[in-house]
């Protein structure tokens, strides 16, 4: 248990990165709409969203890059991006050289949302994997805190500027790569893959030599199941759909719109640039207790019932801060509700996703499948962050709240009437249950 938390662990802290590369331009986003005097659409287009479109890029390619070159390799490749993309980001001197960075920066981000999750629940057991994926949630919260706390600390106490926010980002991309190296890869993948029987006993061996033989067989017959490498065959329509539905509705609650923008919002009810930078902070403090709590829970009670307990905070917190805009209620209490908000996406939503992308595809077309559910997620987040700044301009704060409550509705529905659950299922036995 001890390696696999240690690899696990390791190859998480992809996910700090993803989360503190997500973040932290919250911190650069007014002071650079200043220096290059930018429209709000050239704004969100080239600052905002950049990352996002990489992003999208690197979700859609990285399940046929996983598949052709392995699990670990990409991890290694990951770490490379990001070293590149916040020295760059760091050092640019245009909005043009900042997006191409910032894009390079988002391809390695998408790339981690199908490698990560993809590689620890194929070297987790069944009844640890919900925990374990879970590790990569916490990791991208753990960064998202860490990229507010810092950008606070930079601009408080040390007086410095949005370059040093971005630019810190080199130091865990540093630690990122010297841990990476030394993780083995997929056991799944060598043997599907590559045929590599030896090498795939020798790393299940280590994992649980109690459920080496029996995981090979497991891993052969499913593979017998399910022969079609292709995702659009018609054999997987079920988990494409339950994939599509989630990230959908995981965009349509707004969480992006708030980690992106949250010093705006802030300042929109009313509050100082310190206080509102500061309670952006909050956020993600709120963002990492309650992930570590979803990660306590999740193969306790399930993924279906995280998903509604958190469907239901979704509604009543966006629901009362639309109100809370449309009457002009002091601005700490919109503080509060938006903790409120961010604490049931990381109990639900935050914690379950993921795990639900990594656990509902067989395992030929596993990483094509979370390619198809990142790509649906990272789409709508980079149209969310082109297109917010202009609908922040043309539309009330209230109407875009109580727009994102009303999918959260849906979403509840959804999740009542359609979502499996996945709890202490084999990947392989998950596979055969959509047959």
């Amino acid at each position: 248990m001890h390696n696999i938390f240690y690899w696990s662990m390791a190859v998480a802290v992809g996910g700090f990165l993803f989360g503190f590369d997500t973040a932290v331009i919250s911190g650069a986003d007014q002071p650079l709409q200043k220096l290059w005097n930018s429209s709000d659409l050239l704004h969100g287009a080239m600052v905002m969203s950049s990352a996002l479109w990489g992003t999208v890029l690197g979700a859609l390619s990285g399940g046929v890059l996983c598949e052709q070159f392995g699990r670990k390799k990409i991890l290694i490749s990951l770490a490379i991006l990001y070293l590149f993309s916040a020295l760059g980001s760091a050092l640019a001197s245009d909005p043009y050289f900042f997006a191409l960075m910032r894009l390079l920066g988002g391809f390695g981000v998408g790339l981690s949302s199908i490698v990560v999750p993809a590689y620890i629940a194929e070297i987790a057991p069944a009844n640890q994997r919900g925990r374990l994926v879970a590790l990569y949630q916490f990791q991208i919260v753990f960064g998202i805190l860490v990229a507010f706390l810092s950008n606070y600390i930079l601009s408080e106490y040390f007086a410095l500027n949005w370059r040093w926010m971005l630019g810190i980002e080199i130091l865990p991309a540093m630690i990122f790569l010297a841990m990476v190296t030394r993780v083995p890869e997929s056991p799944r993948w060598l043997l599907l893959r590559r045929n590599n029987e030896v090498e795939c006993r020798r790393i299940l061996n280590i994992i649980d030599p109690k459920l080496a033989a029996e995981t090979i067989t497991s891993i052969k017959d499913a593979q017998q199941d399910f022969n079609q490498d292709r995702l659009f065959s018609g054999l997987y329509n079920t988990p494409i759909a339950l994939a599509f539905f989630i990230a959908l509705f995981n965009q349509l609650s707004g969480i992006n719109f708030i980690i992106y923008f949250a010093p705006r919002i802030f300042s929109l009810a009313g509050l100082s640039d310190s206080i509102a930078l500061l309670s952006s902070a909050g956020v993600g403090m709120v963002n990492l207790v309650f992930t570590l709590l979803g990660m306590l829970l999740i193969d306790r009670f399930g993924r279906k019932l995280l998903m509604i307990i958190g469907s239901l905070g979704y509604i009543f917190s966006l629901t009362i801060i639309s109100l809370a805009f449309y009457t002009n209620v002091d601005g700490l209490i919109v503080v509060f509700l938006v903790f409120l908000f961010i604490a049931s996406h990381a109990i639900g939503q935050g914690a379950v996703i993921w795990v639900f992308f990594a656990e509902i595809f067989p395992n030929n077309v596993r990483t094509k499948g979370q390619s198809l559910g990142s790509g649906v997620h990272w789409i709508l987040a980079a149209l969310i962050a082109l297109l917010m700044p202009y609908f922040l301009g043309q539309y009330q704060a209230h109407i875009i709240f109580g727009f994102f409550a009303l999918m959260m509705m849906m979403q509840l529905i959804f999740v009542i009437f359609f979502m499996p659950e996945t709890r202490n299922k084999t990947l392989e036995s998950l596979a055969k249950s959509y047959k």
